[in-house]
Order: structure tokens, then sequence, then C-alpha cells
């Protein structure tokens, strides 16, 4: 079945068909730009039940949603995820294009091929360093080695298109950007090197000393590789370049340097079930209410969504320098 028109437009004119469902707040990664090293996480009975993700999934797809990404935390440490992911991967039959899955990869060794048969059409895999010594420091508790057996995993799975994420931080690893590029190429991938978004007090760096613009990026990676503007668009706000010789698309995700809030249509759900009309703003509807309140009233649900709608901003103002805006960590929004 081809995907139906959305029914959800915001206020600006956006049509919303791209929704985010973080399944977890947890993560077996500390990653230091994504949450403190010592978190507080949801209590059970706050975060949504599978089948209750699985509700939302239908209601989106039946309001003309064609792309849902799975996140977390790390979405893979959920107990029985792989049940949520096998239920989304049947709305193909009612519309949805694709499936995606964004992770830290610490699990693929483990699951890929699961992934891959309930209907995963994509990965993205976090990916912040090549040296296992900055990798752990990055993670303050990851294993590079076990993030790079999962890709082999994903591919050996069958997985066409993998996907790195890469968040440059100035002093840390900005400085590996072009080794990052090569071993995107080297092994057939894509990347997409993002700048720090500022959600959540994490105590580590400042995060204004610790910016690095995709503009510098790019020139960075210019001093290698010839990089062509490409037409390439998943649906999400990376701008993507091609190097000739290569299939690899280098991304880039600039949500200071080059804010991509113009043509957003994307909307997430936190783990609490709280639909998140921006990344940057704490404009919301809590769904989980709904869910509890009316069990089954799928129309009910459906009409609360399409509501939200008149409270999406028109984008984001984040700000590098002083106290966050937004205090909810990436890890509780769904990255």
């Amino acid at each position: 079945m081809p995907p139906s028109p959305t029914s959800l437009v915001d206020r600006f004119g956006r049509r919303v068909n791209y929704v985010r469902f973080s399944v977890t707040d947890r993560c077996d990664f500390r990653c230091l730009y994504c949450m403190s090293e010592q978190m507080t996480f949801l209590s059970r009975a706050r975060v949504l039940t599978l089948e209750e993700l699985a509700t939302l999934g239908r209601a989106f797809v039946d309001l003309g949603a064609h792309k849902i990404r799975i996140t977390g935390g790390e979405p893979l440490v959920r107990q029985n995820v792989l049940w949520l992911f096998r239920k989304l991967g049947q709305l193909r039959e009612h519309g949805l294009a694709e499936l995606v899955l964004t992770t830290n990869g610490s699990q693929l060794e483990r699951y890929a091929a699961d992934l891959q048969a309930a209907g995963v059409a994509r990965l993205n895999i976090s990916l912040d360093s090549l040296n296992p010594d900055r990798f752990r420091r990055i993670t303050r508790v990851g294993e590079l080695d076990t993030v790079l057996r999962g890709i082999r995993a994903a591919q050996t799975a069958g997985f066409q298109r993998l996907k790195l994420n890469a968040v440059i931080l100035k002093g840390r690893n900005h400085d590996e950007v072009t080794d990052l590029a090569r071993f995107a190429i080297d092994n057939g991938l894509d990347i997409s090197y993002i700048e720090e978004m500022p959600l959540g007090v994490i105590g580590d760096h400042d995060r204004a000393e610790a910016y690095y613009s995709s503009d510098a990026i790019r020139a960075d990676l210019a001093q290698t590789f010839t990089l062509i503007p490409s037409t390439e668009n998943t649906g999400g706000p990376s701008r993507y370049y091609r190097i000739p010789g290569s299939a690899t698309h280098i991304g880039f995700i600039s949500p200071h340097s080059h804010n991509f809030c113009g043509d957003c249509n994307r909307v997430r759900v936190s783990a609490e079930g709280r639909l998140l009309l921006c990344l940057g703003h704490e404009h919301s509807v809590d769904l989980r209410q709904v869910l509890r309140a009316h069990p089954g009233h799928h129309e009910r649900l459906k009409q609360a969504i399409i509501a939200a709608m008149a409270i999406k901003p028109r984008g984001h103002e984040f700000q590098l320098g002083g106290q966050s805006v937004i205090l909810r960590h990436m890890s509780h929004t769904g990255g």
C-alpha cells in the first residue's frame, strides 16, 4: 500500500510525516554530550508500554506518517523490544514506508539479524571516535570494538544503508573528522556530522567552548576530499554531499549554524509519552494520559495528535552559552 497523504499539518503549512519514538531513557553508555554521569532514570510506570507504543505507531500511520524512527536512550536495552519492531514492521501493510533505528551499536552483534527480519530498513549508529581510549572517554563506559563488531554484524545481516552519526566537539574529537569519513568510505557506510544539541545540564564541558561548526568540519574534509552537494534527503535534517568515486553520503546536521526548522516534518514522542512538537521547545501533549484514560479509543488518540499540530512552534532558538533553556537530557528526548 502506498503511503497516504498526511493529515498532520501545522499552522505554518508544514506537513508532519515523520515521527520518532523514544522507547527508553536508559542506556548502557553515558555519552558526555547526552547525559550527566549520574542519571536518575524514569520509573517503569512512567514509561510507555510496548503495547502503547504499537498503538501510537498505528495512529500516526493512519494519520499519514510515512516514517517511524525508534530511538532512546539505547532502544535495544529495552526488554522485549523486538516485539515492538515486529509490530511496527507490520504497518508497512497500512502505509508505513520506512521503519528505522538509531542505536549506539552496543547490542547490534546480538540483534542485527532479528531487526532486519522484523522489517527495520536502516540503522543509524553512533560513532564519535575510532580511538578506543578516546571512545571510552566520550561514552564514559563504552568499548569501541563492541560497536565495530555490531557494524559488521549489521552488514552481514543484509542492511544496505548503514549510517554513522558523529557528534563533533572541539578539543575532544574534532581532529578525527577526516578519519571518520575515511572509515565510512572504506566500509561502504554513510556518515552524518552533528553539532552538539544543547539539551540538559551535563556538567562535563562548556558547550560554547566545545562547539565545532558544520562549516569547520566541511573545511577540514575539503582538505582531503572533494564534496559535491547532493539532493539526497532521507526525510531528516541532514544535508548531504557526495564524494566522487565513492557511494558514501556525507551529511551535516547543523542546528546552530544552518537552522533546519523551515521545512521541519518531524515530531517526537518521549519515553514517557510526551508528544514533543520541537526538539528545542517544551511544547508538548501528554499522549500517555490519553492512552491510559481512554484505552482502545483510537479516534480520540488521533484527534489529540491532530490537535497538537496547532502548538508546533516555527522553530528552535538554541543558545550555546549559559544555562540550558531545555532541562531534559537528550536521552529523555530521544536522539
